[in-house]
């Protein structure tokens, strides 16, 4: 069967090469500088694609257009993007797939590759499986109780549901509500990769519990499904932040041995903290912006953010600002500000000739704004929860 023509080598992800040393991404910690030299790095490590002029061109050549978060090199990597591309140029849909471990509330680091996701879904008509591994985060987190993670995992429901995705094309998967359709492909996976091989990608010890070390052919189930879906091979396209990509790269190595398509991906930066330590994360809240956040809980966090501005005011006028490392100016960007006005706050910042405050009321007023309305499309997800539920109707 015609797939993507190279093969991906399952490097270890705890490399400890002088080059690598100051950064640690994995699928459950993340550390380093969060700076393109860290995600040119990053490309090496993993042995991914940088995303290349032709590459974006292909997009404008299929949908007319360039998404900002690809133009902005927020969407930066892949894996075979170009084939599955081509694959869809010559009459080949393909399906999406992307998930969320529901470890906590959802924040805007969750919601940016949601929103770029259900972009790809409306422009390219493309179905979507959405994996909730709430058993992923039981087994991780020592402290998790199946109550909480229950918890979590309908809260996140709601999150997915409000983005807005297309209720006749996406599918919610629970892992331990829906295993009975991931568990027959995960067997067939599972038996395709040692123990050797899972220990050197993902760092299993003799101390990690045997439900972890099960879990790999879990979430790489739902890459294969869409061929059993559609009654053949089926190109899935992945979406997410790269320190997720280990599970895609035993993914791929065994994929052409039980006759599907290896996955294609592309890969996301991580949205900075507002305090700038390491990626926005639930484990650190009030340096994240969730969706449940009240609005006054809201302003108070991005007032109280780190920036890339000098000590005193005096300082920022002559010297100027460092919007390269500013979790303010990368949110207004992302989130808020066009392309020319993301240009013009850059080059006001570093000139000198804007100060902190004013990005800060900005991105406060914005985002204040975006989590109300955001909030009221929560409300309204309750009454949709089941239209969004895996069944095995999804194939009609």
């Amino acid at each position: 069967m015609e797939g993507p023509p190279h093969t991906i080598d399952t490097n270890n992800i705890n490399n400890s090469h002088d080059n690598y040393k100051d950064i640690v991404v994995t699928p459950w910690e993340v550390f380093g500088d969060l700076e393109d030299k860290m995600y040119t790095k990053l490309i090496e490590k993993f042995g991914t694609q940088a995303i290349t002029h032709d590459l974006i061109e292909k997009f404008k050549k299929l949908i007319g257009e360039i998404h900002p978060l690809i133009k902005s090199q927020y969407f930066f990597s892949h894996r075979d993007l170009d084939w599955l591309l081509t694959k869809y140029e010559n009459g080949d849909p393909f399906y999406l797939y992307t998930g969320r471990g529901p470890s906590g509330f959802v924040h805007l680091g969750h919601i940016l590759p949601w929103l770029f996701t259900k972009y790809l879904q409306d422009k390219f008509g493309s179905k979507l499986l959405f994996q909730l591994t709430d058993d992923e985060k039981f087994l991780y987190n020592p402290g998790a109780t199946r109550e909480t993670i229950s918890e979590y995992t309908s809260e996140n429901i709601l999150d997915i549901i409000a983005v807005g995705f297309n209720p006749n094309l996406t599918r919610i998967i629970i892992d331990t509500k829906h295993i009975n359709y991931l568990y027959p492909l995960a067997t067939e996976i599972a038996k395709k990769i040692t123990f050797s091989t899972a220990k050197a990608v993902f760092g299993f010890t003799n101390t990690t519990n045997i439900g972890m070390i099960g879990f790999p052919p879990i979430q790489a189930a739902p890459c294969f499904l869409p061929s059993l879906i559609e009654k053949k091979p089926t190109p899935v396209l992945i979406p997410a932040a790269i320190d997720q990509d280990p599970y895609w790269r035993i993914t791929r190595d065994i994929a052409a041995k039980l006759g599907f398509y290896k996955p294609a991906q592309i890969h996301s930066k991580f949205l900075p903290s507002l305090a700038r330590i390491s990626k926005m994360s639930s484990s650190r809240p009030e340096t994240a912006i969730f969706t449940t956040d009240e609005p006054e809980i809201v302003e108070k966090k991005v007032l109280s953010s780190f920036t890339g501005g000098q000590a005193t005011v005096s300082l920022q006028k002559k010297l100027g600002g460092n919007a390269d490392i500013c979790p303010v100016y990368g949110y207004l960007k992302y989130f808020f500000d066009n392309e020319k006005e993301s240009l013009e706050r850059y080059i006001r910042c570093k000139s000198g000739n804007l100060l902190c405050g004013e990005c800060k009321s900005d991105l406060a007023n914005n985002t204040k704004t975006f989590i109300i309305d955001f909030k009221h499309k929560r409300e309204k997800a309750k009454d949709k929860v089941k239209d969004f539920m895996f069944d095995e109707k999804f194939s009609s």
